[in-house]
């Protein structure tokens, strides 16, 4: 009997593990926001924080300049060597933070202090690209987000620098969740629209329309 129980709690345990993250409900519901929301979040952001895993354990984390390829993949470039491949080598899974409109607030309502936001996370898996043609696609994508007026010296910096930059790929594994806190006009705090679903993300098939996701 003690045994039936262990496996009916392992099975429970894989079961939660295997729900999407955008299935799970924020305490505060009235803000999250969905993966269309979070990708834009991501995108316009000035940086996105990587946090990672150390071979020891212990946890490690950064901001870097990520640039999105769809609706599942970013890329970043980084040294040869160091704390981030040792940390991808050790554990490929990372988390992805960014914040945008932030500003400290007086609640037009009530006038407590407070803040507004738009804000993003996401899961992924990061790897070393290894094929020369999506190293070159990886860099390219992160010259047009950061430096889109000055892509003509993309080929000869490429030339220069390929073959001593490390470039990774973050791959998300579940739905990117999005939060937000403003007020609208009349001094309400609007709420979210956690809409999309965990399949639709997945297959890459995010809702577009005028307020379409671009990258740069």
């Amino acid at each position: 009997m003690r045994k039936a129980s262990r496996e009916t709690n392992e099975q429970r345990e894989q079961s939660q593990a295997c729900l999407g993250y955008a299935e799970r409900r924020m305490r505060k519901a009235s803000r999250q926001m969905d993966a269309t929301f979070a990708l834009e979040v991501l995108d316009k952001a000035p940086y996105v924080t990587v946090s990672m895993t150390r071979p020891d354990g212990t946890p490690y984390g950064l901001p870097l300049s990520l640039a999105r390829t769809d609706e599942r993949t970013f890329y970043f470039h980084c040294a040869l060597e160091g704390d981030k491949l040792d940390c991808i080598a050790h554990c490929p899974t990372v988390f992805l933070s960014a914040v945008t409109k932030c500003a400290p607030t007086v609640g037009p309502k009530d006038g407590s202090f407070t803040l507004q936001y738009k804000s993003a996370t996401a899961v992924g898996k990061a790897e070393i690209v290894t094929d020369r043609g999506e190293k070159v696609e990886g860099l390219r994508a992160i010259c047009q987000r950061f430096l889109p007026h000055h892509m003509d010296a993309f080929d000869d910096a490429i030339a220069r620098s390929l073959e001593r930059t490390a470039v990774v790929k973050i791959t998300l594994t579940e739905p990117p969740v999005g939060k937000r806190k403003q007020y609208d006009k009349q001094g309400e705090e609007m709420t979210g629209q956690c809409n999309e679903s965990h399949q639709a993300c997945m297959n890459g098939r995010v809702a577009k329309d005028k307020d379409e996701v671009k990258l740069g």
